[in-house]
């Protein structure tokens, strides 16, 4: 049998370049001749000292994306119609001011990197862009989560390669990808469930363990939404302390169908199949699987304990904050220290569409009220509680969004700030990255990258490289194609 000979370098399911195409176009993997010496052509990504430092990797994925003039890259001598009505206060990070909304972060900023060239040309709600490899994207297709275009979720390829690392192993007693604080997209109004968090063409083994949150909203909160403005009790803007979580399934079980009633009932193959109506239409065989793998972690002791925060002292949960992020982050460092590899923790939109971080309307109302006291405290906490317990070194902590928003501030009710993808920032922290540094640039009115410009791909791969994983290393999609986990690049400049 003839060979095609290269590079010895390794397919995630173990078969090597060298073994993989054979005479005739055929392979074990069923690529095409000229797929696979266009996948063959990528060199292997350069590994260094900080390669695989991250034991484990905490998402902080703020949906509806935060304002990088009111986070970490404020312009306190623009015009007004810029720099708003929130003024900047030093941080622990020299050279990085931060939003007076933030005391507790600026403490801890001098164990935090800052990325403030992130750009890209897609200025909507892209989850699935941010957090997935997929190389193109538009408002259909984010809309759309069943569609069989998707590349899996970045928790869900972790997922998949530890799977495959552990063949023959017996099962963790922790999954490697969980979601927090409820599945996503679930607590919106309207039916539709966005994309982003799924595992795509990897097949829904690999979904990822979506978290329910049992507790109550103690404050209330005024939203609006185009021209209706709506009160209800708001989670994320504070929660009662005997609140927990327990582990959901990926099929979307509704929020009140908590691991305690099911428990108190036999018919629990019923709810799943009942549940399993709309994941019916991802047709593989790996749902069996995954529901398998979802019946043995709903009725695991130690992810149980691992999701009750109540097991912490009083301290402990106060420095996170009596809101549902920071109790979210909280439980996201229990899962880490138990063994779990990938936690999300999303700040989903709740009770409207449009919510979230996307202020449109009530800008500052929002960010006052809503967004910046929880965002404050669940970071701060989680990175110095990290810190503490000798953790942060090897736990990397990401806080990332889908975009920015516009640098100038419309007239709306209570001001707005629309998408804007041109310029923004993310956080970075332990796992191999540096402490303290503040990579790129932007504008005076925080509007264009003018140096160092980044792609959320290249922090995906940073991500990837951080954990262990080569990002270039070869996956097959749906067609039998060789993909590489993302095209992106590892940002050197953030490594310690």
């Amino acid at each position: 049998m003839l060979r095609i000979l290269g590079s010895s370098k390794q397919f995630c399911d173990g078969s090597t370049r060298r073994d993989a195409i054979v005479a005739g176009g055929l392979s074990v993997l069923g690529l095409t001749l000229t797929d696979f010496l266009r996948a063959s052509e990528r060199k292997p990504a350069k590994k260094d000292g900080h390669f695989g430092q991250a034991k484990s990797c905490i998402l902080l994925f703020l949906y509806g994306s935060p304002s990088q003039l009111e986070f970490a890259d404020m312009k306190p001598d623009a015009p007004v119609e810029i720099r708003g009505e929130l003024k900047a206060i030093p941080s622990a990070l020299r050279g990085c001011d931060v939003c007076e909304l933030l005391p507790h972060t600026a403490k801890i900023m001098d164990k935090v990197s800052v990325v403030r060239s992130l750009t890209h040309k897609y200025p909507l709600h892209g989850v699935a862009y941010a957090t997935t490899g997929i190389p193109e994207i538009d408002a259909p297709l984010e809309l759309s989560r069943y569609d069989a275009k998707h590349w899996p979720y970045i928790g869900s390829v972790v997922s998949y390669l530890e799977k495959q690392k552990a063949k023959g192993a017996k099962p963790k007693a922790i999954p490697d990808n969980v979601a927090l604080p409820f599945p996503f997209s679930s607590q919106r109004t309207g039916e539709v469930h966005r994309a982003g968090p799924y595992a795509g063409f990897l097949g829904s083994e690999h979904h990822p363990h979506f978290a329910q949150f049992i507790g109550k909203a103690n404050r209330k909160i005024t939203k609006t939404l185009n021209k209706d403005t709506i009160e209800f009790d708001e989670p994320y803007v504070g929660v009662d302390l005997d609140c927990r979580f327990t582990l959901g399934d990926a099929t979307q079980l509704p929020i009140e169908m908590t691991v305690d009633r099911l428990d108190s009932r036999k018919s629990l193959l019923k709810q799943f199949e009942d549940a399993r109506s709309g994941a019916e239409r991802w047709p593989d065989a790996s749902h069996d699987q995954f529901r398998q793998s979802a019946y043995a972690m709903i009725g695991n002791e130690k992810v149980r304990q691992s999701l009750d925060v109540r097991k912490e002292s009083s301290q402990v949960r106060d420095q996170y904050g009596p809101m549902l992020f920071g109790q979210s982050c909280l439980a996201a460092r229990r899962l880490v220290e138990a063994g779990s590899k990938f936690v999300t923790v999303f700040w989903d939109e709740f009770g409207l569409a449009g919510s979230g971080w996307d202020t449109h309307w009530e800008h500052y109302p929002r960010m006052r009220n809503e967004l910046m006291p929880g965002f404050d405290r669940g970071y701060a906490g989680l990175i110095a509680d990290l810190d503490t317990r000798g953790l942060l070194d090897e736990t990397l902590v990401v806080v990332l969004s889908e975009h920015g928003r516009t640098p100038k501030i419309t007239t709306e009710k209570g001001g707005g700030r629309d998408h804007w993808s041109q310029a923004y920032s993310a956080l970075f922290a332990g796992g191999g990255i540096a402490r303290g540094k503040v990579i790129g640039k932007t504008d005076k009115i925080g509007g264009t990258v003018l140096d160092n410009p980044i792609s959320p791909k290249d922090v995906l791969a940073t991500i990837y490289h951080l954990l262990g994983y080569d990002p270039d290393s070869i996956i097959t999609d749906r067609q039998n194609r060789p993909q590489p986990l993302v095209h992106g690049s590892v940002i050197r400049d953030l490594l310690g």
